[in-house]
């Protein structure tokens, strides 16, 4: 299918044709991708609104009007699109589809997190970005990592405890969303998701695993036993999990606002639990600095967003503390720089061609991104994004050859040779692999593109007593100790500090209209699984889907790449592998990424698509399905 088609699927077709005469969801083939109708998604009428909302098929593309929304889940979908189809704009339904992802995907995003936002409006025709990023409390210092002797505390120590918990962003940022883009009350907003606590949701297989995954951490706390492991064992798929503590929270936060949080009685219990967690006897875990002065000096913010071209098209994407928009500009910048040297079109590359170039690119925008990226004064974000700076960058790309990793950092200082190769080579820091992503517009223009996250999955294995939801492990996202000694390091913990995110909520314009929206979860991988789809659906000829659910390799510029399974263990990942590449499994799940998109078309028509089988598949839909 070509990328210009408006046309939808063969299979989407044929559901939407069988909604059309009124077959009930429980009876769609399971090719569909339907869960079981035993715990709907929550009614419009419970927001206030009356009628009968359109129940909608879990598919990973759906093309129409009126609206879109594109998500991992279906039950936070169908959220987003009751809220459209009642006259909301694409801020609300990105606030309350991620309430909603708050309740379903509990392990990666929620209350105790943060996240960031890109959001088009279509009436001043403008981008602005809002930082949702948690923050340190003001006690933080370089050191607040380091054993006595200078050396890096132990990674999943720091993970399990206190000491990495930021504070909350993502109320704020809802909060904030709603009242400078959208047209509900945070109070209507939250409901759909109170009311999905409450009655509960159908369990499928990745919530069942993730589950099965973090048991032992989720034992050591309490808390997080009694509202995740009922019995002490994980959910079962095809049963339906309810979480009445977190609906209290929501109903907390929508009836009393965000205050409650950041000034009121949530806010000390997550600063009480955060700062001496409750454990099970014989274990203990270190306490956090978390003060309620922290939280009410908590701000989300509205930032210029990072602005670049590739090939004619305006993308948007966030500016520090996140990477993702930086270094998805250098990497486009790249492959456009590669192209200009060798003469050869990216659309006319073989697939190992393709890739090897796709590696170069984002191990060298990696190289940059470690060096230069975080949440400090001064970050050259002009000269990063510049095409200048990527053509000096590329001048050791050979289109045979790996470069050897790691690549040194460039010297992005605004005066750009034929050739400079860079001296200095750093490590590569971890970065936990969870999160999640969604894509929402309306009948007006408008869009979002909003990824959210409690960083690992499960966060920090710490739930706030007596309100469901998981607390961040965010703070481990800074670098422990510097990268290379004597080399600066942006990115070292410090007081009121926002953590560097991969983060890579991203909105292409073309003309200056909406063109396309797209985002993913996945630690660092963010940033090549975003790249990789915009370069997949715009030069290698792949409908919106098919570039979603492409094989990935994401090239960090550490040992080795990460590659699933389709490049690794085929001829692709041989030839990759002969020129130089240190091909690695993508781990557990062995994917990458869980990317949801949404473009825009002609006449008033939008196609969303999401992932055709990553975490189990995601839910693309639209208001009034064609």
């Amino acid at each position: 299918m070509s990328r210009h088609s408006a046309c939808t699927t063969t299979r989407s077709r044929w559901v939407l044709g069988a909604l059309v005469v009124g077959l009930p969801l429980s009876l769609l083939p399971a090719t569909a991708g339907a869960q079981p109708a035993a715990a709907p998604a929550a009614a419009a009428s419970d927001r206030g609104w009356h009628g009968r909302p359109t129940t909608l098929p879990k598919v990973p593309v759906m093309t129409g009007s009126g609206g879109a929304v594109s998500s991992v889940d279906r039950d936070a979908s169908q959220v987003g699109i009751d809220v459209l189809a009642r006259g909301g704009n694409a801020a609300d339904a990105a606030v309350a589809t991620a309430a909603a992802l708050g309740v379903t995907e509990p392990y990666s995003a929620g209350i105790g997190g943060g996240g960031f936002l890109v959001y088009y409006d279509a009436r001043s025709r403008k981008v602005s970005t809002v930082d949702g990023r948690e923050t340190a409390p003001a006690t933080f210092t370089e050191n607040t990592f380091r054993n006595p002797d200078g050396s890096p505390m132990v990674f999943n120590t720091v993970v399990n405890s206190g000491l990495s918990i930021g504070v909350p962003g993502t109320p704020a940022l809802w909060a904030k969303a709603l009242r400078d883009y959208g047209t509900l009350s945070l109070n209507a907003a939250l409901k759909p998701a109170e009311r999905l606590a409450a009655k509960g949701f159908v369990v499928d297989q990745t919530f069942h695993d993730q589950t099965v995954q973090n048991a032992d951490r989720f034992s050591v706390f309490p808390e997080t036993a009694k509202v995740f492991l009922r019995g002490g064992q994980a959910p079962a798929v095809g049963s339906v999990f309810t979480n009445p503590d977190m609906a209290k929270a929501y109903r907390t936060l929508r009836t009393q606002g965000t205050g409650a949080l950041y000034a009121g009685a949530l806010g000390r219990a997550i600063v009480a639990e955060a700062r001496a967690p409750h454990t099970k006897a014989g274990s203990s875990v270190m306490g956090g600095q978390m003060t309620t002065r922290d939280l009410a000096a908590y701000r989300a913010l509205t930032k210029a967003p990072i602005h670049s071209q590739y090939k004619g098209y305006d993308v948007y994407g966030m500016p520090v503390p996140s990477s993702g928009g930086i270094a998805v500009a250098e990497i486009l910048n790249l492959v456009q720089a590669y192209e200009d040297r060798t003469g050869v079109s990216t659309s006319d590359l073989s697939d190992v061609d393709y890739l090897h170039r796709f590696s170069e690119a984002s191990a060298t925008a990696f190289a940059d991104r470690n060096r230069w990226v975080g949440d400090v004064p001064g970050v050259p974000v002009k000269e990063l994004t510049d095409p200048a700076f990527a053509a000096e960058r590329a001048c050791l790309f050979d289109p045979k050859r790996a470069q050897p990793r790691p690549i040194p950092f460039g010297s992005p200082d605004g005066a750009y040779t034929p050739c400079a190769p860079g001296t200095v080579v750093q490590s590569e820091p971890y970065e936990g692999q969870s999160t999640t992503h969604l894509t929402a517009t309306d009948r007006w223009g408008n869009v979002a593109s909003y990824t959210l996250t409690i960083e690992q999955t499960g966060g920090s294995g710490i739930t706030v007593p007596g309100y469901g939801f998981l607390l961040n492990n965010e703070l481990t996202d800074f670098n422990f100790t510097p990268l290379t000694k004597g080399v600066p390091d942006p990115n070292l913990p410090g007081p009121g500090k926002r953590p560097r995110s991969s983060m890579s909520p991203t909105i292409l314009l073309d003309g200056g209209r909406p063109f396309l929206a797209v985002g993913s979860p996945g630690g660092a991988t963010i940033i090549t699984s975003v790249s990789q789809t915009i370069l997949g659906y715009l030069d290698r000829d792949l409908s919106l889907v098919d570039a979603i659910a492409a094989p990935r390799l994401s090239s960090r510029n550490g040992s080795s790449e990460g590659a699933e399974p389709a490049i690794l263990s085929g001829p692709t990942g041989a030839a990759l592998t002969a020129m130089g590449h240190a091909l690695a499994s993508a781990g557990t799940p062995n994917e990458i990424g869980a990317a949801t998109a949404i473009r825009s078309l002609r006449g008033g028509l939008f196609e969303a698509a999401a992932e055709t089988t990553r975490r189990g598949g995601g839910s693309a839909m639209v208001v009034h399905p064609r």
